[in-house]
């Protein structure tokens, strides 16, 4: 007898969740995709507009995407490309880490794999940069293996249909097997795209739009008028701000810059040398300090640039430029990959934070912008 309810309801369990993938995917079906990446099964393609896509807004990268398409149109033509030319195509996106292990990643297949992305979910994961995100979307859009993707958009749909009362640090594994379970084996990749995309448009962080939402009649959040209590997060702490000081640095009508070592943020990229305010210390003398640790030479501040403030995710700057006299010394990569000097045009051409971008308009002549 016990047997026997047991079966009924799991008979009943599994005719719901097939449920919800039927109609999920109805759902799916009846849309347009606009995305330049759907209705392809190219790995490639799939994996770097995942990559592009985390912690991304969807209108911002699909530019970025087109751009990135033309240049490297295929896995090789990353793996041979340098570096600096890696980074001025992402110039922009933010978290540029993802560029270089992308870069990173796309050099192992071409060297490994012979340029074939491998279809194995624990080579693929193996790579740079791989997550269990951008391995479960990608095995599952391009090579049709039945492995959930969980991304902010899934975990909020899921939080809510299942009124799930812990936040994402605390329930990842619980929300995997939910998906799993939920998972149309036949259309894995179908099914994942649908569930980002409900996520995305319907099932958004504020306002969600319960009222044509396929899923609501199984949502425990709607149901029971609790939408609003979920995802749990955790509590938000407050941005630290930080006072920066950086130098345009003149020498014979050229421009010294340096690199950011790679490991960290903005790594790789090209600025205009400086750093943080020390307690006490005065903008000019900031500059001064700043160059001669990170690059062993020494300039005099003269004339006041211009002050910009900037946010980036968990923190946030008011920045100082001056331009700056070169003094003397033979520059040195103490404190950076790297130093170089330029022209204001030239400076085009490379890869900078946005931060000094919004110098430009001081620095580069008007046809070089």
């Amino acid at each position: 007898m016990g047997n026997g309810l047991y079966k009924r309801k799991m008979m009943v369990k599994d005719a719901v969740q097939t449920t919800i993938a039927v109609e999920l995917l109805s759902w799916y079906d009846n849309r347009e995709h606009n995305f330049p990446w759907r209705g392809t099964n190219d790995p490639y393609k799939i994996w770097l507009s995942e990559v592009m896509l985390q912690q991304t807004q969807v209108h911002t990268v699909i530019p970025y995407f087109k751009r990135w398409m033309q240049v490297f149109p295929n896995i090789k033509s990353v793996a041979s490309a340098d570096m600096d030319t890696i980074l001025k195509q992402w110039e922009g996106l933010g978290y540029y880490a993802r560029a270089r292990n992308f870069h990173a990643a796309c050099k192992i297949v071409e060297g490994n794999y012979l340029g074939e992305i491998p279809n194995d979910i624990d080579q693929f994961s193996a790579l740079p940069g791989v997550g269990s995100y951008i391995a479960g979307a990608v095995m599952s859009i391009a090579f049709n293996r039945p492995v959930p993707a969980v991304d902010t958009n899934a975990f909020r749909v899921v939080s809510r249909l299942r009124a799930i009362d812990k936040p994402f640090s605390k329930c990842k594994k619980a929300i995997q097997n939910i998906l799993s379970d939920l998972l149309c084996t036949q259309r894995p990749g179908g099914f994942n795209q649908a569930i980002m995309d409900l996520g995305r448009n319907i099932c958004t962080p504020v306002n969600p739009q319960c009222i044509i939402c396929p899923l609501s009649k199984h949502c425990s959040a709607f149901v029971n008028n609790t939408v609003h209590n979920y995802p749990v997060k955790l509590k938000s702490r407050q941005k630290p701000h930080y006072r920066v000081a950086v130098g345009v640095i003149w020498k014979n009508k050229k421009i010294l810059i340096s690199k950011r070592r790679e490991k960290g943020l903005l790594g790789g990229l090209w600025e205009f040398p400086g750093g943080k305010i020390e307690g006490g210390e005065s903008v000019k003398n900031c500059i001064i300090r700043e160059v001669q640790e990170e690059l062993g030479v020494c300039v005099k501040p003269t004339f006041f640039l211009k002050q910009i403030k900037h946010a980036y995710t968990h923190f946030s700057i008011t920045l100082d430029a001056y331009h700056c006299k070169f003094i003397g010394g033979d520059p040195r990569a103490l404190g950076c990959a790297d130093w170089r000097w330029v022209t204001p045009k030239q400076i085009h051409g490379l890869s900078f934070p946005k931060a000094n971008h919004k110098l430009f308009d001081k620095v580069l002549p008007a046809r070089a912008q």
